[in-house]
């Protein structure tokens, strides 16, 4: 390959995260790349997020360019990946992780117990909706959809940050005390100063995922007998990649979709004898907020153990978990089932 093609949806975000892959890779590789937007689903239908067909609405077309050979890398926000993995593709990259925390952006910049009594608080994600009912039941929640800067607009006072050119026509603005967004995606896109609160994980536990991005292939192209596939094992980063598979496979066992309103978060912290503690606790709620069951484990990688062994601890470790929640089900669970 001279030239490597980058598959990624056409937001400014996703380009804004493509873009530093593609140059990340070019300098580990010295790989040259060129970027191919595809258009998916989730990014032509309208109404609730949920219901535009489940786990992997955004992550389907930039695959089957993968499949069809329309890009040679597809980089995701790992968050909407679907959690089993598809034969034929393999995620050879997970860069470092940003900032894994929900951001809340309101109105006078008041903080999540300042917000005023029935504020109107918008996401189109089931887990942030159950979690801010959950911390504050008088909320009235709003679902909304779109790009990062029309749902900022919706905040009162910050009507003027609506990315015009894909504003659709009589969209609401100014209509909401707040909404919650990645902080990941935010600070990204060179918007932290939109950030009134990075909620902690204790009261928003993140979606799986959040804050990492997948950097997918077809399995025979992440072989590290070619410099694709060397450069993209350079770019993967250990405590990203462990953490993410613990999520994930706590996600595959309980088969949930990203919709569902469950979060999940594994940490890696190192040990005074080289090795490396990694957490992961879980949350499932119930949509309204009134109910959560959680559960936890950790385990200790030993310093210089395999990477391979490393990710099969990982795995067994969200497998853990999730058969916890399983054992314990108060019901909850219900709501987690991708359709």
């Amino acid at each position: 390959m001279s030239t490597i093609t980058v598959g990624t949806r056409g937001s400014r975000l996703a380009l804004t995260q493509t873009s530093a892959v593609a140059e990340a890779l070019t300098e580990i590789s010295g790989l040259q790349t060129q970027l191919v937007t595809i258009t998916s689903e989730g990014d032509v239908l309208t109404g609730p997020l949920s219901q535009l067909g489940g786990t992997g609405v955004f992550a389907a077309a930039l695959r089957q360019a993968l499949f069809s050979a329309e890009c040679d890398v597809a980089v995701h926000s790992l968050k909407d990946l679907p959690a089993k993995d598809l034969e034929g593709l393999s995620i050879a990259a997970v860069p470092e992780r940003a900032d894994v925390r929900d951001a809340l952006c309101s109105a006078d910049d008041a903080t999540l117990h300042q917000l005023p009594e029935g504020a109107k608080v918008g996401t189109g994600s089931p887990r942030r909706a159950a979690q801010l009912l959950a911390a504050r039941p008088d909320l009235q929640i709003v679902d909304i959809r779109g790009n990062v800067g029309t749902r900022l607009a919706r905040v009162r006072g910050r009507e003027d940050l609506a990315e015009t050119s894909s504003q659709a026509p009589g969209a609401a603005r100014g209509d909401l005390d707040a909404v919650v967004l990645a902080g990941a995606g935010l600070a990204r896109l060179g918007l932290q100063d939109q950030i009134s609160e990075l909620l902690d994980p204790q009261v928003m536990l993140p979606a799986p995922g959040q804050g990492a991005l997948a950097v997918e292939v077809r399995t025979e192209d992440a072989s590290t007998a070619q410099p694709l596939g060397i450069g993209l094992a350079q770019l993967d980063e250990l405590d990203a990649r462990l953490e993410t598979t613990a999520e994930r496979a706590m996600l595959a066992r309980l088969n949930a979709g990203c919709a569902a309103p469950l979060g999940g978060l594994a940490r890696c912290t190192d040990e005074p004898d080289g090795g490396v503690k990694l957490r992961l606790d879980a949350a499932v709620c119930a949509p309204d907020g009134s109910a959560v069951q959680r559960a936890g484990a950790e385990i200790t990688l030993e310093a210089g153990a395999e990477r391979d062994e490393a990710l099969d601890q990982a795995a067994q470790l969200g497998i853990d978990v999730a058969q916890t929640l399983v054992a314990e089900d108060t019901g909850l669970l219900a709501h987690v089932v991708d359709s």
